[in-house]
């Protein structure tokens, strides 16, 4: 379908009407808002008090301070600890303890040439918490929503206690994420896209009971463990029925730092094998995984090119390239875009996309290719952002155009990693 006729449509649909995303980002802010509850408001009635004094000298050293350089005020700073509700390192008990959040609502409209389907979804809805006790130990719990919120209460995404021994050693176990790929590993709060990859979907790697390692030895940081392949709404039967088989992953990421003309390069690598059987729920697709990466960084200017192969299974093996650059225009502003381009042996080995593509009636096939380009606003940095872009793709044959609007925001601890995890352009390159 012409580019220029999609835009024209585009622009007629009801789901890109001014008054339209003004209500959806209305309708989603505020619900969001509604969820941190009293706690997480005081937290940020103390954060913006505390700025607000110290932007405020007191006479004795206001003539110290007129000389200096006026900051200009940076939300996403002022909010950094928005859920942190203690924090005291000197505490031989307690040491810090956090309340978390999220909320990520999407709406789409996808027009294929098999059909269309637009919808808005509360894609993620999470509440949970995290303390850190005795110096070394970790404890996370972080329920999760179904879809739209229905059911409030499906289950943990994560349930788990770390002991930290040094930084080159630390033990997990409970229910984690399993972070096959790059293009997995990155946090959903961090993400500058809609959806992650295709093949990374098709892998199905997800949240159950494991056992890991992790830690930093100089410049290489490695990840290790196994997890078992189902989990459900009862935690207790997650926790002590391992009958779905299960999965082994190892995965490291090398900083190279400044490398001819970039200033950090990355070097990822991963490798997952998975024994599934039929009550598997997760990573039930593939056999064995194999994923490489190389991540740069240049002032503005990032990008990430991945090259993952899922071997084993009966439709067939898949392998494909994920490209994704982006510029941030400012600490505000960001052109984020993708690349996708998958092939398969077999004439169903891919699946499409279950959120947009399929709705919209694409079937499984052989080869797939879909470019994504798409422009981000940074309200409080990752806390609070408004996404939004447009989608082509192409399974063997049959095209789609899906454009979606996304909304944001959580509250709580970061998540450490390479970029473009918890990156921000620095103010000095604003």
């Amino acid at each position: 379908m012409p580019i220029n006729t999609v835009t024209k449509q585009l622009l007629k649909k009801r789901a890109f009407s001014i008054v339209s995303v003004a209500k959806t980002i209305h309708q989603a802010i505020s619900f969001s808002c509604c969820l941190l509850g009293c706690t997480v408001t005081g937290s940020v009635f103390l954060l913006l008090s505390d700025a607000r004094a110290q932007s405020s000298p007191t006479s004795a050293t206001s003539s110290d301070s007129s000389s200096e350089e006026k900051k200009p005020f940076d939300l996403g700073k002022e909010l950094e600890q928005l859920g942190r509700i203690y924090k005291n390192d000197k505490d031989d008990i307690l040491q810090e303890l956090w309340l978390l959040g999220r909320y990520q609502g999407q709406y789409h409209w996808t027009e294929a040439t098999t059909g269309e389907d637009d919808s808005y979804e509360t894609r993620r809805f999470r509440l949970g918490s995290q303390a850190k006790l005795f110096q070394k130990l970790t404890l996370h719990a972080q329920m999760v929503s179904g879809s739209d919120v229905s059911p409030f209460y499906n289950g943990f995404t994560e349930l788990w206690a770390q002991w930290a021994f040094s930084p080159q050693f630390a033990l997990t176990i409970g229910q984690q994420k399993n972070r096959f790929t790059h293009d997995r590993n990155v946090s959903s709060r961090y993400l500058n896209y809609l959806e992650r990859a295709m093949l990374t979907n098709m892998f199905g790697a997800d949240y159950t009971p494991a056992i890991t390692i992790q830690g930093t030895l100089d410049k290489f940081t490695y990840y290790t463990g196994f997890f078992t392949n189902a989990t459900g709404q009862n935690m207790g039967e997650a926790f002590t029925d391992f009958d779905s088989g299960y999965s082994y992953i190892a995965q490291g990421y090398y900083d190279l730092g400044r490398r001819g003309v970039f200033d950090d390069v990355t070097l990822y690598g991963s490798y997952v094998h998975s024994d599934y059987n039929d009550n598997a729920t997760n990573l039930n697709y593939f056999d064995n995984g194999i994923s490489a990466a190389v991540i740069v960084m240049k002032g503005h200017f990032a990008t990430v090119a991945e090259l993952t192969t899922g071997q084993g299974n009966e439709k067939g093996n898949a392998t494909g390239i994920n490209l994704q650059p982006s510029y941030f225009l400012n600490r505000q502003w960001q052109l984020a875009g993708r690349y996708q381009l998958a092939g398969s042996n077999g004439d169903e080995g891919l699946k499409p996309q279950r959120r947009y593509e399929s709705k919209a009636g694409f079937e499984k096939g052989d080869l797939y290719h879909a470019g994504y380009a798409g422009i981000n606003y940074y309200i409080a940095e990752h806390r609070l952002k408004l996404m939004q872009g447009v989608e082509y793709a192409n399974m063997s044959g049959q095209e789609a155009w899906t454009a979606i609007f996304m909304v944001r925001f959580y509250f709580g601890p970061h998540s450490g990693g390479a970029f473009p995890m918890n990156k921000i352009l620095p103010l000095d390159h604003d």
